[in-house]
């Protein structure tokens, strides 16, 4: 396992519906959700949203991920796209641990919103707690997702 640090940083608002893209109104997790569901992902325990962190000055390199989805048109006007999951444990401030997902959708097919090559977005239950610039520690097993300098 690698323990790694990182501070939550401001995202594109369109995983959760949150940037007014009048294309994406409910968030284009809202629209890939259905897609992750049949294909095998157990997605109830998350919202519907992710959390950015910027992980500055490391970056991902994924290994082996958790789940893969290849060729996932999953609107009308965005061509398909590949996604991967990777399996992160937060801890949080007051001791409890959550499970949660790296949400990776494959740069080489990502049409729009590119991250910093620094930034990870990982879905997780709703944590209010969490907000911009707070820090955030999370677990990865290095056999799905290194990360490097």
């Amino acid at each position: 396992m690698q323990l790694i640090t990182g501070s939550i940083v401001r995202g594109h608002g369109v995983a959760s519906g949150c940037s007014n893209d009048e294309r994406f109104p409910d968030g284009t997790l809202g629209l890939q959700w259905p897609f992750f569901i049949s294909k095998g992902l157990d997605l109830d325990r998350y919202y519907r949203a992710t959390i950015n962190i910027s992980v500055c000055p490391l970056r991902p390199e994924p290994v082996c991920a958790f789940h893969t989805f290849r060729n996932i048109k999953w609107h009308p006007d965005c061509p398909a796209e590949d996604f991967s999951f990777f399996q992160v444990e937060l801890k949080l401030e007051d001791d409890r641990s959550v499970d949660g997902l790296i949400y990776w959708p494959h740069p080489e097919t990502k049409p729009e919103h590119f991250q910093d090559p620094h930034v990870i977005e990982i879905m997780a239950p709703e944590i209010p707690e969490l907000s911009l610039g707070d820090k955030v520690t999370f677990l990865v097993n290095k056999s799905q997702m290194r990360f490097y300098k």
